[in-house]
């Protein structure tokens, strides 16, 4: 079966009214996996917040306890004393005004941006060019800190970020389509938790109005919010 057939022969399957356990959905994504790669299996948390509001929107970072085995580039805005401890735990980039030039010159691409506090004069001159890529450090998410080496450490082991986008939707990535359903439940209960933790204090009403979670090749499928209220 060709995959375009494949895939909406299972979506077919779906009942877009039922709410589907992580069990139920690692069944349907394995019977409907593409054959050439592990697919990613990723999250949308919709909040009943105001994304329009800044002191409503939602923004943070999580360490999962089941690493998703991506292999994170990243740049650290930092001293020379904290140099050594950066490289040590696997910055790819260390340093101050001439990494920023790297960066201007548009020569360095990386998935992540951390620095230390003293740092941020010279990184806020490179807003126009780290805001548009998400890149910008920031404390709310950990990565405008002075705790440099564990900040690297975790970001390399898989800390995720995240953030609402206009819809008031957080999106990411929590696990592949091999991991079984206890890694893809710790993953997801871990996520949920951060974001129900960072609960803006001016947001009433709902706060998770619906989860959904999909693989790379495979539908969509609802969960009960309510079970992780």
């Amino acid at each position: 079966m060709k995959t375009s057939k494949k895939r909406q022969a299972y979506q077919d399957m779906i009942d877009d009214r039922q709410f589907y356990s992580v069990g139920e959905a690692l069944d349907i994504f394995s019977k409907s996996k593409s054959k050439n790669f592990d697919e990613s299996i990723d999250i949308a948390i919709n909040l009943g917040i105001d994304a329009g509001k800044s002191d409503e929107n939602v923004r943070g970072s999580v360490a999962l306890p089941n690493s998703l085995g991506k292999d994170i580039k990243l740049a650290v805005f930092t001293d020379s004393s904290n140099e050594k401890e950066a490289k040590d735990n696997g910055a790819d980039f260390v340093g101050l005004e001439e990494l920023a030039e790297e960066f201007k010159k548009d020569n360095i691409k990386v998935d992540l941006v951390i620095a230390s506090q003293s740092a941020m004069k010279i990184v806020g001159q490179l807003g126009q060019i780290l805001g548009p890529k998400g890149l910008m450090p920031s404390p709310k998410n950990g990565t405008v800190t002075d705790n440099i080496g564990q900040a690297v450490k975790e970001a390399k082991s898989g800390k995720v970020l995240f953030k609402n986008d206009k819809g008031g939707i957080i999106h990411g990535c929590i696990a592949k389509v091999s991991f079984d359903e206890n890694q893809v439940s710790e993953n997801l209960n871990v996520l949920i938790d951060e974001v129900k933790r960072l609960k803006p204090a001016s947001t009433k009403g709902v706060y998770i109005k619906d989860i959904f979670i999909s693989s790379t090749m495979g539908p969509g499928l609802k969960l009960n919010a309510g079970d992780y209220i």
